[in-house]
């Protein structure tokens, strides 16, 4: 279980994004979304079509970087304002 962690500093809010997989078990990819230390939001996107194909590993660690990516994007757009 890899992840992310990221701060964006955004109209003098500090924000933190947390992306990662969380397990076989749960077979999802959670990101949490922080202001100032209080949580605004989560996505979390399933991955249960990758499971058994060869290259699962690769299309889960992309996809939890493409959620990563957007929501950073998402932020700086003003959609967590």
């Amino acid at each position: 279980m890899g992840g992310y962690d990221t701060r964006v500093d955004f109209k003098g809010e500090a924000y933190i994004v947390q992306t990662q997989d969380k397990g076989p078990g749960a077979q999802y990819i959670e990101s949490l979304i922080y202001r100032s230390g209080r949580l605004l939001a989560s996505k979390r996107s399933f991955y249960t079509a990758f499971l058994g194909l060869p290259d699962a590993a690769d299309r889960i660690s992309r996809s939890m970087e493409e959620q990563h990516k957007t929501i950073l994007g998402q932020i700086v757009e003003g959609r967590y304002d």
